[in-house]
């Protein structure tokens, strides 16, 4: 059984940094393609990062590029989003995905982990 688990939210001032963790468990992380994910109050869940199970070629929303970096090591089978910059517009629940297919259809939700940005 596929688990992701998400770690490191919580609450930081506009222009500070936060570095999210996902630990995957059940499987080789090498399989999937993985991405973040977030939800802000009252808005529809929207896509952040992605990066491929192969190559490690990164995808970024416009809103995450040149301020979120993901990464991955699998042999700790965890994945990254380091978040710089931030602004009370990236208060979010933030969720991962692993996919074997199509990140933006993941086969698998962690649970997500509360980032809250003051201004």
């Amino acid at each position: 059984q596929v688990q992701l688990v998400e770690s490191g939210g919580g609450l930081v001032q506009a222009g500070g940094s936060l570095r999210l963790s996902c630990a995957l468990s059940g499987s080789t992380l090498r399989t999937y393609d993985m991405g973040w994910f977030r939800q802000a109050p009252g808005k529809e869940r929207e896509f952040a990062a992605a990066i491929s199970g192969r190559g490690g070629a990164t995808f970024y929303s416009d809103s995450a590029k040149g301020r979120f970096t993901i990464s991955r090591d699998n042999a700790k089978t965890t994945v990254y989003l380091q978040m710089n910059s931030l602004k009370p517009e990236d208060t979010a629940i933030y969720y991962c995905a692993a996919s074997t297919y199509s990140i933006y259809s993941p086969d698998y939700w962690g649970q997500g982990t509360q980032v809250s940005v003051s201004s």
